[in-house]
């Protein structure tokens, strides 16, 4: 997977770029895992109903040296990218995104990009 300056969730009309002041142990604060070639990973259910069997999952991997990132919604195996906006049960999915967008915002990890 291509890894880019900046990333839109299908569906969504904002779009975000890894802030400058991102570290590491930042990453990891949030509950990011550093995986064997040194990338980091995070995996949240966006499902507010069902958090340990979530229908959709956020999956946003950064590179090893913070360039770069990609950010997708997918079904509970993984296989499959979804659009969060257009699903007749979204709006707690879309409210869970935002809260994880906004905790990263807070931490200097990401930042939404000005049109």
């Amino acid at each position: 997977m291509a890894y880019s300056k900046e990333t839109t969730l299908k569906g969504d009309t904002v779009t975000y770029t890894l802030s400058p002041a991102a570290k590491k142990f930042a990453l990891k604060d949030v509950g990011f895992n550093e995986t064997k070639r040194g990338n980091f990973v995070l995996e949240r259910g966006l499902d507010p109903d069902s958090p340990y069997n979530p229908k959709v999952t956020l999956k946003i991997t950064v590179d090893a040296d913070l360039t770069g990132f990609w950010m997708k919604a997918l079904t509970s195996n993984g296989l499959h990218e979804v659009n969060i906006f257009e699903l007749p049960e979204s709006k707690g999915m879309v409210e869970q995104f935002r809260y994880n967008m906004n905790a990263m915002i807070e931490r200097d990890i990401l930042m939404p990009v000005a049109d």
